[in-house]
């Protein structure tokens, strides 16, 4: 890989990185980034996997720097692994479409924050197994409206503009 391409990587992930951890901020003012209802703005990038492996980095770095805010070291790792593998399984699953949507792409962070992110609410954080179920439902609903409501409109917008993406390649 030749330098000035690596640059521009790196250039890219970290623009990601700064727009998660912004638009998470933005969310956390007005009392949507932590705890069981989330209603992260910034879980909508979690569609750029789908055009290129290079927005995984600028995801999980995004997200360690969002979850910095919720002052709580555990859930900088375990949440930012949810994030991790969420965009890592979006990636993979990208070319998987129905009516031109990747789906199943779309699904990745919902299914792997609600589990992961339910279970460090129910077993970590109240220690409260029982609770497990409503809090991996109230995660999933907030990114169900985020990664389908709003994550739908922008891949199709995306995928008009998938120029944009090709200086990485």
């Amino acid at each position: 890989m030749n330098r000035q391409k690596h640059i521009k990587i790196i250039v890219f992930s970290a623009i990601i990185a700064a727009a998660y951890a912004a638009l998470t901020y933005l969310s956390a003012f007005f009392g949507l980034a932590y705890g069981s209802v989330q209603f992260r703005v910034s879980e909508v990038l979690t569609v750029l996997p789908c055009f290129t492996p290079y927005a995984i980095p600028g995801l999980t770095i995004g997200c360690i720097l969002g979850n910095i805010a919720s002052f709580n070291p555990i859930d900088m790792i375990i949440g930012t692994s949810a994030t991790l593998i969420a965009s890592i399984i979006t990636y993979l699953c990208r070319k998987i479409k129905l009516f031109g949507i990747p789906f199943l792409s779309l699904l990745a962070p919902v299914i792997c924050n609600a589990v992961i992110v339910g279970y460090e609410i129910s077993f970590i954080f109240e220690n409260t197994p029982s609770a497990f179920f409503i809090n991996a439902l109230w995660v999933g609903l907030g990114e169900i409206v985020i990664c389908l409501g709003l994550g739908i409109p922008f891949y199709i917008l995306l995928n008009k503009q998938s120029s944009i993406f090709d200086p990485l390649k």
